[in-house]
């Protein structure tokens, strides 16, 4: 556990991210900044904390601001950033050791056991649509090589994704970023004041006593007869449905938009698909990038 605040080590660029973009942030005091590798649960938190910032009342559409991601303009993404009034809230996919810290912002790290969010990202990734492929890897501001094209069979992905990098300090999560880097570079800082770290599987089976945590530390109080309105709302059912209404786009990036971004949401898929032989390959990972407490809390 580190005693200093974190700092930024690494710039982040490739098909999908840019770490620099964060320059042009302004935090404003309780901000809220949701960060997960990915398939972790990053937009159910997200809509966890929309729901407590409107408690549950007429809102804004439900609008992903991801920073770090380069497919929208910066210019526009501040732009619609400043001109909030509402407590805000963003997400980013970045490390932390690429990631600007601030004091006066909340941040919630969500995690998933490795080999669940696998299974999840097999499904993310090989339903990608040719339109896709070709509005990301087209981009005039990529950096470096494109996004490859899906393999094959899911042991392909999987020898990839667990025993590459895509960046040279990373050693898995190809053709991504780090996936177990992520979540320990932010676990080092878990003692921070403004970092709360949310588990996958407790959003799973106590979703009730996650939404209640996740009130206590953004200090909002939620009166008890507006709970169940509000778990609703962030149910795996009512997402789906509503992401088919608020965020069409999803169609263009996934076959089947909605029902492909938010599929299963299940975990130990991995037990019936996985060998025993490429389960050694996540006992090497596991061992050489996560800290035995990390490895034990991300596997539950």
């Amino acid at each position: 556990m580190s005693t200093s605040l974190p700092q930024i080590l690494h710039t982040y660029q490739n098909h999908s991210l840019d770490s620099t973009r964060w320059n042009r942030y302004i935090p404003r005091d309780n901000d809220v900044i949701v960060a997960s590798s990915l398939k972790s649960g990053t937009t159910w938190t997200l809509a966890i904390v929309r729901q407590l910032i409107f408690m549950g009342k007429e809102a804004p559409p439900f609008q992903e601001i991801w920073v770090d991601q380069r497919f929208w303009a910066i210019d526009e993404l501040i732009e619609v950033l400043e001109a909030q009034q509402h407590r805000r809230y963003v997400k980013t996919h970045l490390s932390l050791d690429g990631l600007p810290y601030y004091p006066q912002v909340k941040y919630i790290v969500v995690a998933r056991d490795p080999r669940d969010v696998f299974m999840s990202l097999w499904n993310h990734h090989r339903h990608y649509t040719t339109d896709f492929y070709d509005f990301i890897n087209s981009n005039p501001n990529r950096v470096g090589d494109p996004m490859p094209l899906c393999p094959p069979d899911i042991s392909t992905f999987w020898h990839d994704w667990i025993t590459r990098g895509w960046f040279p300090w990373e050693s898995e999560g190809y053709p991504y970023w780090g996936n177990m880097h992520h979540t320990q570079t932010w676990w080092a800082y878990r003692h921070l004041p403004n970092i709360l770290f949310v588990h996958y599987n407790d959003l799973k089976t106590d979703l009730a006593g996650e939404f209640q945590r996740i009130a206590r530390f953004l200090q909002i109080d939620v009166p008890a007869e507006a709970l169940p309105a509000m778990l609703d709302a962030v149910s795996l059912t009512s997402m789906r449905a509503d992401s088919e209404k608020t965020d069409p786009g999803r169609k263009q990036i996934w076959v089947d938009g909605a029902n492909t971004f938010f599929f299963k949401g299940t975990n130990g898929r991995w037990k019936d698909v996985l060998s025993a032989e490429e389960l050694v390959l996540y006992e090497e990972a596991a061992t050489r990038v996560l800290t035995p407490d990390c490895r034990a809390w991300l596997e539950k």
